[in-house]
């Protein structure tokens, strides 16, 4: 087994799947003979060729369409939008076609696709390259939207994306890309989609979260259990469709719930959560449930993006509030 980050378990995944299966594709700016501007794609066109890793024009419109096309007719594209600011030309395939092939057809064509996108903030990166906006595809029927948060979730998740027959918006966190490493063995062993993962169990707050503020999630967990304060701690790894029974028992045991995010507050993910959680479990709670935010504002340029993430001592501060509601 080797040690390996969140970006090559990405590429070993891809690369296992790729030899099992010869249907697969990918394709996308810079993905073949750069191997993708994070090297996410890196050594596969040397392996498997150019017909199967295909560097194509900067057009993300045409690469949702071709990748539609192809699904439609049989193959296995992985189609990769080199940022997910830039997703938004593609939209109109990915919403209006892309989500309702098997619908459009009562099930006589379906799409196993695979859609990557590197998203969110903290790279300082330039405008349109740092927003999380996973809420705008989890609205949409017929999609499901995956983010993993550590290394061997990467591995397991995108194996799963790719056997899956509906399409798979795959939106990885660039900010953990190389933040960690895990052994993992290449086995081409997925992980379930659609399912949270219990990271830490606990008895006093559940604590929320996924992609990279898992990070800072687990950090204040720690945090709190230094202060006498039992976090548990649940991975959504898919927020579209979302496990929410996994939750709801996580929060029937401790009574309360926070919910961490890096986008906005207003139309997202975790008010969807809270709402679920408010509609179901509201006989259990203790408290009211917490939300640790990005701004409902644009993400701001390098100078002021330390001030716009979600930190761990937000979280904890949110916490403590919770538990010490009365």
């Amino acid at each position: 087994m080797a040690a390996i980050t969140l970006i090559e378990a990405v590429n070993l995944a891809m690369a296992h799947e790729m030899e099992k299966d010869k249907d697969i594709v990918v394709f996308g700016e810079d993905v073949g003979v750069n191997g993708g501007v994070f090297r996410a794609t890196d050594g596969l066109q040397a392996k498997f060729g150019a017909e199967r890793v295909i560097d194509t024009p900067l057009a993300e419109a045409m690469i949702a369409g071709v990748a539609i096309g192809m699904a439609a007719q049989g193959m296995k594209p992985i189609a990769e939008i080199q940022f997910m600011g830039f997703i938004f030309p593609a939209a109109d395939h990915i919403i209006s076609h892309c989500a309702r092939m098997r619908n459009r057809t009562r099930g006589r064509l379906t799409l196993p696709m695979v859609i990557r996108a590197p998203y969110g903030g903290g790279i300082h990166a330039p405008e349109n390259h740092s927003e999380s906006t996973e809420a705008i595809f989890a609205h949409i029927p017929g999609l499901k939207v995956v983010i993993p948060s550590n290394p061997s979730r990467a591995y397991g998740l995108m194996l799963a994306a790719m056997r899956d027959p509906d399409p798979v918006i795959f939106l990885e966190p660039k900010r953990v890309y190389r933040i960690e490493k895990h052994e993992i063995e290449d086995n081409g062993e997925e992980y379930p989609l659609g399912m949270c993962f219990v990271d830490r169990e606990g008895t006093d707050i559940t604590l929320i979260s996924w992609g990279a503020m898992m990070h800072e999630t687990k950090q204040a967990a720690e945090k709190l259990a230094q202060e006498g304060i039992s976090a548990e701690v649940i991975d959504v790894a898919t927020v579209s469709p979302l496990d929410i029974d996994t939750i709801l028992e996580s929060v029937q045991k401790t009574g309360r719930a926070c919910i961490v995010q890096e986008a906005p507050k207003a139309g997202a993910v975790g008010s969807d959560i809270a709402a679920e959680i408010a509609e179901k479990a509201i006989m259990h709670l203790l408290a009211p449930i917490g939300r640790v935010s990005g701004y409902d504002t644009m993400m701001p340029y390098y100078r002021l993006e330390k001030q716009y993430m979600p930190k761990v001592e937000h979280i904890v501060e949110e916490a403590k509030r919770i538990v010490e509601y009365r």
